[in-house]
């Protein structure tokens, strides 16, 4: 037998919604405003077919460059060959949110910027950067008061 080449081969699982969060789309959904500029995720939702972005730009995230009544436009990057280059797609708001990828990094500028002005009042160099986990501390363990014991399974037995 041939094999299907659609426009849709190969989305059966990724273009199904999730358990419990089949049937009507929440209102949420059509509440939320998008700006131009604002950093979305396209994922894709099998409910709404219209407007639905290429089965390669699912899951992917860029960044809105036009607002219209029902959809938006996203800037994405997708790999051609060798190299990545800037597609324009025009999604409909089901199938995209907010992206949520910078929340750690703003979180961190505002406690940084806090910790700076903390410091500049007390007068104090303070450190920054994240540093990596580093390794652990070394330590010694005595074997006088911890005697080492031989572990051993426990025999096979049938008790029937």
């Amino acid at each position: 037998m041939g094999h299907a080449a659609g426009l849709r081969a190969g989305t059966r699982y990724a273009f199904s919604r999730d358990f419990k969060k089949r049937g009507m789309i929440a209102l949420g959904t059509y509440l939320k405003q998008y700006k131009v500029g604002d950093i979305v995720d396209v994922v894709a939702n099998g409910a709404v077919q219209k407007g639905m972005p290429y089965k390669v730009y699912h899951g992917k995230t860029g960044v809105v460059y036009n607002v219209t009544k029902s959809a938006v436009g996203v800037i994405l990057y997708r790999q051609v060959g060798n190299r990545y280059i800037e597609k324009r797609i025009n999604v409909r708001i089901e199938h995209v949110r907010h992206s949520r990828s910078r929340d750690e990094f703003l979180s961190r500028v505002k406690e940084n910027a806090a910790k700076q002005r903390k410091a500049k009042e007390e007068g104090v160099h303070v450190h920054l950067k994240r540093q990596p986990v580093q390794p652990r501390e070394a330590r010694t363990i005595s074997a006088k008061e911890n005697k080492p014991e031989s572990i051993v399974p426990i025999p096979y037995e049938t008790t029937i």
